[in-house]
């Protein structure tokens, strides 16, 4: 008879260890947002319930209430809309042309300035907002939808710079040179042959500046006002000394959230791509 050899289960257990570990990680992070969503649809009496309240009957009032009276959410809705969206293009396009200089560019101490402009982005909100309001207020900016674009751009740039620089730097010099021997400006290089080939790379830095401005609350809180603030400050005044309207809280949350959801899910692919291909480690 011939010993038989053991099998090895190490990489199966690997595997289904993994898998567990991602399970547990989506159902800690959907969770939460799916019983959200659900609490957007119940009754004051349901929501408050001691025992949670899978099935009830369903309601639209939460939304209703959001969306008539004094406190429209349309206007803050608006605001959001605009800041993100704005800041986030911007962010993009400065992004990209600075980070396309930077990756293209050989100097003494470039990685030096990359880690610098990164750097800029790591400092606390609480370091950042202090002088920023002191140099909004003196350019009046306060309370104004510009001034929340420009607090965005101001901590989403640095980002978008470091993130691009990446993107670019994985990009063969040889394509660039062929386009310019072809006889293209180095413009027309840049804009028709370098920057399509960082497709992902834009969607990704959009989608992580969008969500940063989407969802910020310290900004709009200190440079907001009546005519400028946004939905994470519209949640905000659901919370007062007499007591939280859940039912309301929640349908905000949830119209803060679907947003997000549906533009990762549309550019999920370039977003996996971008993510995937190391420039998040920089230089």
């Amino acid at each position: 008879m011939t010993p038989t050899t053991p099998i090895d289960r190490s990489p199966v257990r690997a595997r289904v260890g993994v898998r567990v570990i991602v399970l547990v990680g989506l159902l800690w992070t959907l969770v939460p947002l799916a019983w959200m969503a659900l609490s957007s649809f119940k009754s004051d009496t349901d929501v408050t319930s001691p025992e949670p309240r899978v099935f009830f009957e369903p309601t639209l009032d939460n939304y209703a209430k959001l969306f008539s009276g004094a406190n429209n959410l349309g206007p803050y809705i608006l605001h959001s809309v605009l800041a993100a969206g704005i800041s986030s293009v911007l962010a993009v396009v400065l992004g990209a042309l600075a980070g396309y200089g930077l990756a293209g560019t050989r100097f003494r101490g470039k990685k030096q300035v990359a880690f610098w402009i990164i750097s800029t982005r790591m400092a606390p909100i609480a370091v950042v907002v202090l002088p920023l309001f002191l140099l909004f207020r003196g350019a009046g900016l306060i309370d104004s939808v510009p001034g929340l674009v420009l607090a965005y751009l101001t901590f989403n740039l640095p980002f978008a710079i470091w993130l691009m620089s990446a993107f670019f730097s994985e990009i063969p010099p040889s394509v660039e040179e062929s386009a310019l021997v072809a006889g293209c400006t180095r413009w027309q290089a840049f804009r028709h042959v370098v920057l399509p080939l960082t497709k992902a790379g834009l969607v990704t830095t959009f989608v992580l500046c969008l969500v940063f401005s989407w969802n910020d609350y310290a900004f709009a809180l200190v440079f907001s006002g009546p005519d400028s603030q946004t939905l994470p400050i519209a949640a905000d005044q659901l919370v007062t000394q007499t007591g939280i309207d859940w039912g309301q809280l929640t349908a905000i949350g949830t119209i803060v959230v679907l947003p997000m959801i549906a533009a990762g899910l549309a550019v999920r692919r370039w977003l996996v791509t971008g993510l995937t291909l190391g420039a998040v480690t920089g230089e």
